[in-house]
């Protein structure tokens, strides 16, 4: 999969050290994936929440901080759309990102 925006969680890493570890690595598991439904994310995320437009929200460093990305599964891309605290995504419409 290619994933789009890699920088934005670079950027939220730098501020939130303990982000880097987890979110690294579902940099790479995200980009060495086969994904082409939402029941393969599931299979490898359970905890992973499926919103329509085929936005997805990972649970990051033990939910600590949400991850949102869209998917387009037939170009086999992945559009980071979200990245922050557990409390900053309460605050976002994940719907509307």
């Amino acid at each position: 999969m290619n994933v789009i925006k890699r920088p934005t969680l670079i950027e939220f890493y730098e501020r939130h050290k303990d982000a880097k570890g987890p979110l690294e690595s579902w940099w790479y598991e995200a980009k060495h994936s086969k994904w082409t439904s939402p029941e393969d994310i599931k299979k490898q995320y359970k905890n992973a929440s499926f919103l329509s437009g085929n936005k997805v929200v990972f649970n990051i460093g033990g939910n600590k901080y949400r991850l949102v990305v869209k998917i387009n599964y037939p170009t086999k891309t992945i559009f980071i759309r979200f990245v922050g605290t557990h409390s900053e995504y309460d605050k976002i419409d994940a719907e509307a990102i």
